[in-house]
């Protein structure tokens, strides 16, 4: 499987840059919650737009609790899982395979997620290419260069690999000519951007940012599919945490729109409120698995 040495500098520098806040936010310990609230995030975008929007909720929750909350953002996706296992975490902001995945695996407990702006809680995936690429079809796709963003992503991965084998395509490391994985939503963007792919996976809030605030990539990129809604990034807790701090934050996050610093923490958030979350809201996230012949029950992804 060929990169250009373009690709391989981007994504070895985005790794050094992520270890680093990673040993500098995680805190070893606090797991079980006996001095402070350690929650994990996703690396959906780049770490320091991740650190920024995060870190007014940590000070706000931590007001409302009464107990230190701190985020450290993961080095993958994939390593969620081993995160809550080991206990490094007490929860996380999981995407939603991810969360089906610990649902399933762990026992987790999902608790609320955010109302985008545009008054959903829900995402859905989109898979792109450039508008002068000639691809229109999934036939078209053949022998090209594939950018998905990591294999625990529902809208970087389990969506395309269900889109392409619902199409016939059983198999796409044959299929592609190239394929590999940029780690994030947004790089999955640029990398089709730029040329270094041509077909791209993402989620569709942060795809919609990335053309909000790239009038190329409005002009340049163009979707050819996207799949069913699934639930945004909830909040997923230990199935060991103590109920009444489950229950401080699960109330603390629906209730931040009833007071002006939570209004303007939802606002960093790009957020307009917090709904309840619960399991049944993963059931199409499982039904899309099935489809890209996933078992959840035995699937085991970490990145080394």
């Amino acid at each position: 499987m060929l990169q250009t040495s373009s690709c391989i500098v981007s994504r070895y520098l985005s790794a050094v840059i992520t270890f680093v806040l990673f040993c500098c936010l995680i805190v070893p310990g606090t797991a079980n919650g006996k001095e402070s609230l350690t929650l994990g995030l996703l690396p959906e975008m780049n770490v320091f737009s991740q650190s920024k929007r995060f870190q007014p909720l940590a000070v706000y929750l931590s007001k409302k609790i009464g107990k230190e909350v701190r985020f450290t953002i993961l080095s993958r996706y994939g390593n969620i899982i081993k995160s809550l296992q080991k206990k490094q975490v007490d929860g996380a902001f999981l995407g939603s395979f991810t969360g089906t995945l610990a649902i399933h695996q762990l026992g987790v407990e999902p608790l609320a997620r955010p109302v985008n702006l545009d008054g959903s809680s829900m995402y859905f995936g989109h898979i792109f290419v450039r508008k002068d690429s000639g691809i229109m079809t999934v036939d078209d796709m053949k022998g090209k260069i594939m950018a998905f963003v990591e294999q625990a992503t529902t809208a970087g991965y389990v969506f395309p690999l269900s889109y392409l084998q619902l199409h016939g395509v059983e198999k796409y490391q044959d299929f592609f000519k190239e394929y590999y994985f940029t780690g994030s939503h947004d790089a999955s963007i640029s990398a089709v951007l730029s040329g270094n792919a041509d077909i791209g996976a993402a989620k569709n809030t942060v795809f919609d940012h990335f053309l909000e605030t790239n009038p190329r990539a409005r002009r340049e990129i163009v979707i050819l599919a996207s799949s069913l809604a699934v639930p945004s990034n909830g909040l997923c807790v230990s199935k060991d945490m103590d109920t009444e701090l489950k229950n401080k934050l699960k109330n603390t996050l629906l209730r931040m729109k009833e007071d002006n610093e939570g209004k303007k923490v939802l606002k960093v958030l790009r957020a307009l409120d917090f709904v309840e979350t619960n399991k049944e809201d993963y059931e199409v996230v499982e039904k899309m698995a099935s489809h890209a012949n996933i078992s959840l029950s035995n699937y085991q992804y970490e990145n080394k």
